[in-house]
């Protein structure tokens, strides 16, 4: 669905729990999604994590990716944003 290359990035920040990259991983992996980087840490009782993933393999839209790590999210009480990588850079740049 995606082409060569196309990735984004999500983050996840919330309350510690046991359970959260499991649930984000499992709709990533459910949907094709590889993850190439993810780095999590928890600071005092907060979790965040971002994760780098390459689309290419992924069976649904981005939009739709989105709305499925949303609703994850919410089940896990944590929130979940996710950009593509365009996105995000063009976001970011200095």
């Amino acid at each position: 669905m995606f082409g060569e290359h196309s990735r984004a990035v999500i983050t996840v920040i919330g309350k510690d729990q046991v359970g959260i990259i499991a649930g984000i991983t499992t709709v990533l992996a459910a949907r094709g999604v590889n993850i190439l980087d993810i780095n999590q840490t928890i600071l005092d009782t907060f979790f965040t994590m971002i994760t780098v993933v390459d689309l290419e393999g992924c069976s649904i839209s981005l939009p739709e990716l989105k709305r499925e790590l949303e609703k994850k999210g919410q089940e896990l009480g944590v929130d979940v944003r996710t950009q593509h990588e365009d996105v995000f850079n063009y976001m970011h740049r200095i």
